[in-house]
């Protein structure tokens, strides 16, 4: 028998028998590593522990100590072990598609009724089962045809559409069974681990309604979701994120606060009540606060345009489907609301004659954009159908990109760094299928690489995920319970001036393209705010609080001396409850802890006489008399060390009595 020399990441090399499989030359290293195995990559790909070796092979041995190849492994043949579980208690049940996912898997089954609590923990105790037995998956290739003919006979023409559609022209298809075809079978590509006993940390979640391939018009399914981790403690620290994330669920809090609501007749659109409306509005002139001084000018584009402008842009072929469209008064006028803000920005851009001395021009929008989201994916404020962004637009000239772009930058890191959130950068390059030149392309990656340094900015490089008019630089948020949420964004665009036209006049007096670059710092506002609401899981810092202070009188008596308090908080600029119900103090401490008021000034006798106020603070509690003046004073100081309120859960006015200086 002929020999393959496996070459190992050590650099070190062995000869094995040609047709050896991966699990004896794990063997060969150590019985313990053959014990720790999970899969393989050969050559860089990720093989299982059973595929032979042919010819001469780098060869890496996967165990649970590389999480990120091993993770999705476990996920993906634990979403095998769900459906062999589903299967086997609902006979007659069809497998649709069972991937891994960010947090965990799931899987898409065709079953007669939809799926109960009940039944969840039946199939899970079915999946400890299969596991206790520990079943071995193992990889068998078919005949194409006779594959689905197999699936055909069984009544699942799922994967029959599956084996047509992913395997056209091959002679075999990648079937895996668990244990025997009778236990469990899935077409499927794999890998998978080597039996079900490497599977212990799993936890099955929900369901839902779900379509085929994710279409209405498509056979109804019932879709589980679960997750699986390598460790169970890894298991155990992700289900109390879980729990944690549901207090914090930004639909709840937004109810209980009274920030916002939905209504059928506007489905995906937001109703913002004053609570939610008074920190709309804080955020939006934040933002403005920040990129004014930077340079930038409002403008406000329509929100409705002729389909020629879409035309223009290239999203009428492209976008169409997902845009509001509407009739125009005149006959065979086509219209449809924006969906994004670029297009009118280029309009303002060629309105007038530009010149080099101009550039940089940049321009923000907060105006109200439409998308026509399918009914199925809408989620509270983080999937909707009406928002607006903090959107701006740089027109600049080649040589000006690494330096807007660098401001740009330090734009989003002083932003995040004021809301307390951590970011994670990174930049995606051309994809196979772009517009334009390589040379650009390089030229624009080059310039986003050298802002990135120039701005200290760690980043990783996202190869070939870059949009189809230019690179781009993606900024992942992670929130106070380890959640990542994609928010900010900078984008270089070439396509747009070209299709719009878009020019300007040079230092040798001859006509030039400009470059755009695309940029939010929030993102949408509703997203960002649902961000913001789970991340401080509703206890507002001092600055964007809806109510920052309630004033609390304990009795009638108290209520005119409150009143003054509330006219000078007021005008210091402070958003003020005077609470002067005929209730006890202690109900009117609870409701206003509950609503997560950052500060309560309590007013009794003792206050009125002194000229003072009781400061408690949510979670800081009692913190002593003191004179009005003082806490105005140190609340203000509060509100603009928007880093100190992150910082300090008591707050800065709490830190500083603490400290014995109020």
């Amino acid at each position: 028998m002929s020999q393959v020399t496996v070459t190992l990441p050590d650099g070190s090399s062995r000869s094995v028998a040609a047709g050896t499989p991966v699990r004896d030359v794990a063997e060969g290293i150590s019985p313990r590593l053959a014990k720790a195995a999970l899969a393989a990559t050969v050559d860089g790909r990720l093989v299982d522990l059973a595929y032979p070796l042919a010819s001469d092979a780098q060869v890496r041995i996967v165990t649970d100590k590389d999480a990120a190849v091993a993770l999705p492994l476990v996920r993906h043949s634990t979403a095998h072990l769900l459906a062999a579980a589903v299967t086997n208690l609902f006979p007659g049940a069809q497998c649709g598609i069972g991937p891994a996912t960010d947090e965990g898997f799931f899987y898409d089954f065709v079953v007669p009724r939809p799926f109960v609590p009940e039944d969840l923990d039946a199939i899970e105790r079915k999946m400890r089962d299969l596991q206790q037995q520990d079943l071995v998956y193992e990889r068998q290739l078919w005949p194409r045809e006779e594959a689905k003919q197999f699936f055909s006979v069984r009544g699942e023409p799922l994967k029959v559409q599956l084996i047509d559609e992913k395997t056209a022209g091959q002679p075999e298809v990648s079937c895996y069974t668990i244990k025997d075809r009778d236990t469990f079978v899935d077409f499927c590509v794999g890998p998978h681990v080597p039996s079900t006993g490497r599977l212990k940390a799993f936890k099955l979640l929900s369901t839902s309604n779900a379509y085929w391939k994710g279409d209405a018009r498509n056979q109804p399914m019932q879709r589980v979701y679960g997750t699986a981790f390598l460790s169970e403690k890894e298991l155990q620290q992700h289900l109390t994120r879980l729990e944690e994330a549901k207090k914090r669920d930004h639909r709840k809090i937004g109810k209980d606060q009274k920030l916002f609501l939905f209504h059928q007749w506007a489905p995906g659109a937001p109703f913002w009540l004053p609570k939610g409306t008074t920190i709309y509005h804080t955020l939006a002139n934040y933002i403005r606060g920040v990129i004014f001084p930077a340079g930038y000018t409002e403008v406000k584009a329509p929100i409705a345009f002729n389909k020629a402008l879409w035309e223009t842009s290239g999203h009428w072929q492209h976008y169409r489907q997902n845009m509001f469209q509407v009739q125009g008064a005149d006959e065979g006028e086509e219209m449809a609301l924006k969906a994004m803000n670029c297009p009118g920005h280029m309009l303002i851009f060629g309105s007038e004659v530009r010149s080099y001395k101009d550039l940089p021009i940049r321009y923000h929008e907060q105006t109200p954009l439409h998308r026509n989201e399918a009914s199925g994916v809408l989620s509270g404020l983080t999937r909707v159908r009406q928002f607006s962004q903090d959107d701006g637009h740089c027109f600049v000239m080649e040589s000006q990109i690494a330096d807007e772009v660098e401001l740009c930058l330090r734009l989003v890191q002083r932003v995040y760094k004021d809301f307390g959130l951590e970011i994670a950068v990174k930049l995606s390059t051309r994809p196979e299928e772009f517009l334009g030149e390589v040379a650009t392309w390089d030229h624009a990656e080059a310039s986003l690489k050298q802002a990135l340094e120039a701005a200290g900015q760690p980043y990783t490089i996202n190869e070939g995920d870059g949009a189809f008019y230019g690179p781009k630089i993606d900024f992942d948020v992670t929130d106070a319970i380890g959640r990542k949420w994609q928010c900010a964004t900078i984008q270089l665009d070439y396509q747009l001036p070209q299709r719009f036209d878009l020019k300007y006049v040079g230092a040798d007096n001859a006509e030039h393209r400009p470059v755009v670059i695309h940029r939010a710092i929030f993102g949408s506002f509703e997203r960002f705010l649902a961000l913001l609401i789970e991340h401080y899981a509703g206890a507002w810092p001092l600055w964007l609080a809806p109510v920052q202070v309630a004033l609390l009188p304990i009795a009638d008596r108290h209520v005119d001396y409150a009143k003054s308090v509330e006219d000078r908080l007021v005008k210091a600029g402070f958003r003020v409850e005077l609470d002067d119900r005929v209730e006890k103090i202690g109900y009117k401490i609870r409701e206003a802890q509950l609503q997560k008021v950052p500060y309560m000034l309590v007013i009794g006798d003792k206050e009125v006489a002194d000229g003072a106020v009781a400061v408690r603070h949510r979670s800081g509690g009692d913190l002593g008399s003191r004179p009005v003046a003082d806490f105005v004073s140190a609340a203000l100081d509060e509100v603009a060390r928007k880093d100190l309120a992150r910082k300090d859960v008591n707050g800065p006015v709490a830190a500083t009595a603490a400290a014995g200086s109020l």
